[in-house]
């Protein structure tokens, strides 16, 4: 038997506790706990099949009676002596996508990204368009290409056409960035024509992760109109390994920034959603953004009842992200199109100037929030690197 010792100052304490899949150095993927620097194999010390599974998709599916169980029980087991052969080091397992993406939604939740970029794209225009503090705007993207922190990103080739250019060009991607997103995972479905609630968001919504959106800004600057992104957005969407449970977040839940208009009966809140999370971005080691996710506008609530309002079924394993998370300064940006203010501010990196990826660079993101225990939790991180584009012929 073993005693699982947690560091002081681990953000994965008692009141973290998030799920992942990983894979031991002579087994098949399986579902586990993080615990300090440990990760306990569930289906072994629990002898239940379903955390046998490789995600965790028939766990989320057994609903929110089943997660507060099963919470209660793993913090149990994991103050006391633990038997040896169901715990793991963290740094010598492999960690895998945590769960089975049935659809990926990403929102434009935050009032400070939309009017930068509003500004950047139409400076002699109101910067937010005449729809957006009506409802969350979002896009459907491709849950094909949603991969787990580690993977790396092969630069994308498309169209883009400049301002200058008589005609579009094909080729790599020449403005390739960042979004430094908060995702929301599903765990219980909705029936096709019932939409959900916004006071439904924590029966349904199991949990949540760290998400960059990597995006292509000339690839979707050309072909963004009239439709929306497509191949600038659609080749990468990176999370983190770590699924932190909606459970683990009741600390960090803070009022919304006031929203004004008053919203439509369907997205107003008797509960708030919005979330004290601070995120870092760092760019090839060097930490250039802090951006806070108190302030975004739209709630996840209301994200989820927007998504579903119309009629759309959600599926467990749905994943739907915040878009980028921005504060007003240029230093809690989260994208590099703002920071760059569009390649006309270069930000120093290490010593060099620089607007927009290139091969080789290296973008991790982390967050943490306030626990119940007075601590802080973390999310674990999004690491990726950028690869040259493959040739098309």
């Amino acid at each position: 038997m073993t005693f699982i010792e947690i560091p002081d100052d681990s953000l994965f304490g008692l009141a973290n506790l998030p799920y992942g899949v990983f894979s031991p150095p002579d087994g098949d993927p399986r579902v586990g706990v993080r615990v300090g620097d440990t990760v306990v194999d569930l289906a072994a010390a629990l002898g239940d099949e379903v955390f046998a599974e490789p995600s965790l998709n028939a766990f989320m599916r057994q609903g929110r009676s089943r997660w507060v169980a099963v919470r209660e029980r793993v913090a149990g087991l994991v103050t006391g002596d633990v038997p040896a052969e169901v715990l793991h080091p963290v740094d010598g397992v492999r960690m895998h996508l945590p769960f089975e993406v049935a659809d990926y939604v990403d929102y434009y939740a935050s009032e400070h990204h939309a009017t930068n970029l509003g500004r950047i794209f139409r400076p002699d225009a109101a910067a937010l368009m005449p729809n957006w503090k009506h409802l969350p705007v979002g896009y459907h993207g491709r849950a094909g290409t949603v991969l787990v922190s580690g993977s790396d990103i092969v630069r994308p080739n498309g169209q883009r056409k400049t301002p200058t250019e008589a005609a579009p060009t094909f080729g790599p991607s020449r403005r390739l960035d960042i979004e430094a997103e908060l995702g929301f995972v599903v765990g219980t479905g909705s029936p096709l024509g019932e939409p959900v609630r916004t006071s439904d968001f924590a029966e349904r919504v199991f949990g949540a992760v760290l998400v960059n959106d990597w995006s292509a800004r000339d690839i979707q600057g050309w072909e963004a109109q009239p439709l929306g992104p497509y191949l600038g957005k659609s080749f990468a969407t990176s999370v983190s390994a770590w699924v932190v449970p909606l459970l683990a977040l009741e600390a960090a839940r803070v009022p919304m920034p006031k929203q004004d208009p008053e919203v439509l009966p369907y997205l107003r809140e008797t509960e708030d959603w919005g979330l004290d999370i601070e995120f870092a971005v760092e760019w090839n080691g060097h930490t250039v953004s802090r951006p806070p996710y108190r302030e975004m506008y739209w709630s996840p609530a209301q994200m989820l009842a927007h998504m579903t309002v119309g009629g759309a079924s959600s599926r467990t394993g749905d994943l739907y992200a915040s878009g980028t998370v921005s504060g007003p300064e240029r230093d809690r940006r989260g994208a590099f199109i703002e920071m760059s203010w569009n390649g006309q501010e270069p930000l120093e990196v290490g010593g060099a100037q620089r607007t927009f990826l290139e091969d080789g660079d290296e973008v991790v993101l982390t967050a943490t929030a306030p626990g119940t225990d007075g601590a802080r939790i973390g999310f674990g991180e999004v690491r990726g690197r950028v690869l040259p584009a493959r040739p098309t012929a």
